[in-house]
């Protein structure tokens, strides 16, 4: 592997993990977000999958979004029968996103995306001193 196909796996990893706190950004503006009617379902958590692609070009496996799907977990319910979208029972919906949950994931991405943005200022670092001795 050369540096070039350093900088486009690199690049690859930066653009998912981009698509991931993007996904969690979401996720966290909608974590109180509950249903607009009387025992209807409120916002439901977002989530992300990766794969790997194999870049024919490179010759290299580069990451990819695998796919966009929505977290099927239960939600958590609180009992207040005067809010507007309490069901029968007088329990209101919560969104299934755990802030916890979504800040450790999105301090997870944003680090991977650091490591991937180290890698390429490293390779085009020594692409540079490359050209230069080559002068």
């Amino acid at each position: 592997m050369d540096l070039v196909d350093a900088l486009h796996i690199s690049a690859a990893g930066m653009k998912v993990q981009g698509v991931r706190l993007r996904i969690i950004a979401q996720n966290l503006a909608n974590a109180d977000s509950v249903a607009q009617t009387p025992g209807g379902d409120p916002y439901r958590r977002k989530v992300v999958t990766f794969r790997n692609v194999l870049d024919r070009e490179l010759g290299v496996e580069t990451v990819r979004i695998g796919r966009f799907d929505r977290d099927w977990s239960e939600f958590p319910k609180r009992f207040d029968p005067n809010h507007p979208a309490a069901d029968a029972d007088g329990y209101v919906a919560l969104p299934n996103v755990n802030s916890l949950i979504e800040l450790t994931d999105m301090r997870e991405a944003q680090r991977s995306y650091e490591a991937n943005l180290k890698v390429i200022e490293s390779s085009r670092g020594m692409l540079q001193r490359t050209i230069d001795i080559l002068r």
